[in-house]
């Protein structure tokens, strides 16, 4: 039963590939980071006027001054009067990128820009379904309860054939999602395959609103599952998951698979549980550290706590997990995390397109730096092969056997 970042897009939540552990700060009181915004750069530039601002953002903003031991000239030099496309944009800025040797910083083409926009507030309007590739035929493979598609009555299995009479043959899934989204109380067209009929479908577009926060309580036990921190209502889903499990004596938090998002949502949470110290430490380029410590809040959460991890939890996801840890208000269990502690800032760019860049390294409240180490869990549980086979998540009944025994310690 281990935990893995699916390959799909939620037709009403964007590209899941887009949650792969980046840590995008945005409270405007730290000195070393801008806040990000929602802002698009609608500017039309040139191609090459494109790829030279891009060049001089990297050369500027990019953690490591040295660029990884480079004479970052030999870049522009190399394409002045070369960019003639928004393709040889991508190709320059990507091979440039990829000189850093930094897997997290990455060039986003205008639908990839709006679609990184879109993960984080949430907002889209579409029928609501999950789809993936399978063999070539693009099929549905979850419904979103509450959704135009449920009303509509799609159904997993589904194979998409036509979106307004438009053959999808061939089209990527990012392709197909987009030919499907669109502007509210509009209609969509589906051709379907269901078996061996073919159906139509006429779906009105709605808002899609996505919850990253399941909760439940079961035997005095709450249990809170967060699948991303990407989402700007993380906040507001975990207060009402707290809600949902305020009779509860204890908390298990599983973060397996949550492979990170808004650094500002780990400190948020984070801060419900350590009510004054220092939640994590943000180290610029020019070396500068940054303490981001707890401020006062309204609410303080005084339970036993137990935090599931795996080797995909990252980023955000880590620096919340460090500073519980560190500050000793949760047990960690499972198995050593991803080690992701890099900061990227979300740039927008002209021609609405935009670059996630490397600015920053993070820092545990003890001053770990786990990047490439990870979080070694307090209590290790692995999966074994007789685990996977009879569907038993060992994980989750270790961390409802601990928290148990905290509760009783009480």
């Amino acid at each position: 039963m281990k935990r893995r970042v699916a390959a799909l897009i939620l037709i009403g939540a964007g590209a899941l590939v887009f949650y792969t552990g980046r840590a995008f700060y945005i409270a405007n009181k730290n000195p070393i980071l801008n806040s990000y915004t929602q802002t698009v750069d609608k500017r039309q530039v040139s191609p090459q006027k494109l790829f030279d601002k891009n060049w001089h953002v990297i050369k500027e903003e990019y953690y490591d001054q040295s660029l990884n031991h480079q004479h970052w000239s030999k870049w522009k030099n190399h394409y002045q009067n070369k960019i003639k496309t928004l393709d040889d944009v991508k190709v320059a800025t990507e091979t440039m990128l990829a000189s850093l040797n930094d897997p997290y910083s990455r060039y986003l083409t205008k639908e990839e820009f709006s679609n990184q926009r879109i993960s984080i507030s949430s907002k889209i309007y579409g029928i609501g379904v999950s789809i993936t590739n399978d063999s070539g035929k693009i099929k549905i493979i979850n419904i979103i309860e509450q959704t135009p598609a449920q009303f509509a009555d799609l159904r997993n299995g589904d194979i998409i054939l036509s979106v307004n009479d438009k053959d999808i043959s061939g089209l990527s899934i990012s392709e197909v999602s987009n030919l499907v989204k669109g502007p509210e109380n509009t209609i969509v067209s589906l051709d379907i395959m269901r078996g061996k009929s073919k159906i139509n479908k006429q779906i009105i577009r709605k808002e899609i609103t996505i919850k990253t926060i399941k909760s439940s309580v079961e035997d005095n036990i709450g249990y809170v599952q967060i699948s991303s921190f990407i989402s700007n209502s993380i906040p507001n889903e975990f207060l009402e998951a707290l809600e949902n499990t305020s009779d509860s004596a204890g908390l298990i938090l599983d973060l397996r698979g949550n492979t990170g998002g808004l650094l500002s949502n780990a400190v948020f949470l984070a801060n419900l549980f350590i009510e004054k110290g220092k939640l994590v430490s943000i180290v610029g380029r020019n070396g500068y550290r940054y303490d981001v410590t707890a401020k006062d809040s309204n609410l303080s959460i005084d339970k036993p706590v137990v935090i599931l991890v795996d080797q995909t939890s990252a980023s955000a996801t880590e620096i919340f997990a460090g500073a519980m840890k560190d500050w000793h208000k949760a047990k960690i269990v499972g198995t050593k995390t991803y080690g992701k502690g890099m900061v990227q800032k979300i740039i927008p760019m002209p021609n609405e397109t935009g670059i996630n860049l490397t600015i920053a390294k993070y820092l545990t409240p003890s001053g770990a730096d786990i990047n490439k180490k990870g979080i070694s869990p307090d209590v290790k549980v692995h999966f074994t092969k007789n685990d996977i086979e009879t569907r038993t998540d060992t994980q989750l009944e270790m961390a409802k056997d601990i928290l148990s025994k905290m509760i009783s310690s009480r």
